[in-house]
C-alpha cells in the first residue's frame, strides 16, 4: 500500500526549512513526529517576498482573517495531498476556500481543521463573516480544538462533532524533571509568561506591586500600559528560548493570569513550566483542568486579586505543599504524555481513522459498480438467442 500523504499547512514564518535553522527541531509544532512507513509529511513553503508583495499579502490576510495569498503559492503541495493537517483556523480557514475553489477537479484532500480562538471570536464577527466562515468549515472533514470547552462550544454552533487533541511541547526545549525541593527566594521570586490575546496582566500587577516582598517579571511580546510598571515589577519581552529558560530558571513560581476564553489560553506555559518543576497558580478559565487538576497546582477565580494573593501565601508558608503539587504534577504530565510526539500522533491517529471509514463507506458502492460492469460485459459477450415472433 501507498503511505498516506500529509501536508501540514502552517503559518507564514513557521517553514520548518528556515524556522530556527542549523538546530534540527524538525516542525515547530513537532508534526514530524508523525512521519512513518504509513504517513509521508510535506510542509508549507514561505516564499520570498518584497516589501509591497508583504504590505499587500497581510492586507488581504486582515480582510479575510486568513492568509490565502500563503496558502495559494502552497496549493500544489495541498491538492496533492491525502489529508491536511491545519494548527488553527488562520490556516484552515484558508485551506478551505483553495479546496473549495480546486479541490473538486484534483480529488477529495481529506482537511484537519483545527481551531484555537475562533470560537472566543465568534460573537464578535459580522453576520456576513459567519455565514462565510460556516461555508468554509463545511468543508473541513474533521474540526477539533485544544480544550473541551471549546469543543462543546464549537459542536452548538455547527451542530458536528468536534474532537479535542492535547498539546505537547518540545522535550528536547524543555526536559521534564521532577523537583527534589522548594525553598522561595526573599523577596519572592514570580514571573508570568505569555504572548496570548487573553493574559490579564491587570489582576497580576495589582495583587504585587509596591510590595516589597514580591520580585515581578512579566515577560510578553504584547503592548502592555506603561501604568502597570513598578518598582518592584519588570515587564519585557523574552526574545528566544534562552531568555525564556533563564526567566524560569530565576523565578520561584509561575503564575498564569487569564481573562475569560474557552481555549486553553496559557497551556504552553503551564506545560513549559511544570516540565521544569516550578509551581503554578494559574486562573480556572479556558478548561485548563483538561490538562491538570487541583493537586497539580493552585487555581483562583478569573479577576480575584485577594484570592491570587492568598494563594502565593499559601505556598510561600508551606513549602511542602508547593513541592507536593510541583511533583505530582510531573508524574502525571509523565503519564500523559504531554509532548509534542503525542500531539502529532494523536492527528495522525484521526486522519488514519477517518480515511478508514472513508474507504469502508465508498468500497460497497464501489463493488457494487464493478459487478454491474462485470454484468453488463457477460451480457455482452453471451451467444444471442432469436425468439420467435
Amino acid at each position: 500500500m501507498q503511505p498516506t500523504k500529509v501536508h501540514v499547512h502552517l503559518f507564514y514564518g513557521a517553514d520548518p526549512r528556515h524556522y530556527r535553522a542549523g538546530e534540527n527541531i524538525g516542525c515547530l509544532y513537532g508534526y514530524h513526529h508523525a512521519e512513518s512507513p504509513e504517513l509521508t509529511l510535506t510542509y508549507s513553503r514561505d516564499a520570498k517576498e518584497g516589501r509591497v508583495t508583504k504590505l499587500a499579502r497581510r492586507a488581504l490576510k486582515e480582510v479575510l482573517g486568513f492568509d490565502f495569498i500563503h496558502t495559494w503559492r502552497n496549493r500544489e503541495a495541498i491538492l496533492e495531498s491525502d489529508a491536511v493537517w491545519t494548527h488553527t483556523e488562520h490556516e484552515h480557514l484558508s485551506a478551505a476556500l483553495l479546496l473549495l475553489l480546486k479541490g473538486r477537479a484534483r480529488g477529495t484532500p481529506m482537511l484537519l481543521a483545527q481551531s484555537v480562538w475562533l470560537l472566543d471570536k465568534w460573537p464578535h464577527y459580522s453576520a456576513l463573516r459567519k455565514w462565510a466562515y460556516k461555508k468554509l468549515l463545511a468543508r473541513a472533514d474533521v474540526l477539533t480544538t485544544l480544550a473541551s470547552e471549546n469543543a462543546q462550544i464549537a459542536r452548538d454552533h455547527f451542530k458536528r462533532d468536534v474532537g479535542q487533541v492535547y498539546y505537547g511541547i518540545n522535550p528536547r526545549d524543555f526536559p521534564l524533571r521532577e523537583p527534589k525541593t522548594w525553598k522561595p527566594h526573599s523577596p519572592v521570586r514570580i514571573a508570568a509568561i505569555g504572548n496570548d490575546r487573553d493574559r490579564d496582566w491587570e489582576s497580576l500587577v495589582q495583587a504585587f506591586r509596591q510590595d516589597p516582598r514580591y520580585d515581578v517579571r512579566i515577560a510578553t511580546r504584547r503592548r502592555v500600559s506603561k501604568a502597570l510598571a513598578a518598582d518592584n515589577v519588570k515587564i519585557a519581552p523574552a526574545a528566544g528560548l534562552a531568555a525564556a529558560r533563564e526567566l524560569y530558571d530565576w523565578a520561584d513560581v509561575i503564575v498564569v493570569p487569564l481573562r475569560a476564553n474557552t481555549h486553553a489560553s496559557g497551556i504552553t506555559v503551564v506545560l513549559e513550566a511544570v516540565a521544569l518543576g516550578k509551581p503554578l497558580i494559574v486562573t480556572d478559565i479556558g478548561a485548563l483542568r483538561d490538562y491538570f487538576g487541583p493537586e497539580h497546582m493552585a487555581y483562583v477565580p478569573p479577576h480575584d486579586v485577594p484570592a491570587l494573593q492568598r494563594a502565593l501565601d499559601e505556598i510561600v508558608a508551606n513549602p511542602a505543599l508547593a513541592l507536593e503539587r510541583a511533583q505530582a504534577a510531573s508524574r502525571h504530565f509523565a503519564a500523559r504524555d504531554y509532548s509534542t510526539r503525542q500531539f502529532a500522533l494523536q492527528h495522525a491517529h484521526i486522519t488514519q481513522e477517518f480515511l478508514r471509514k472513508r474507504v469502508a463507506t465508498t468500497l460497497p458502492s464501489a463493488t457494487s459498480r464493478q459487478s454491474e460492469a462485470l454484468h453488463a460485459e457477460r451480457l455482452k459477450s453471451a451467444p444471442q438467442r432469436r425468439t420467435s415472433p
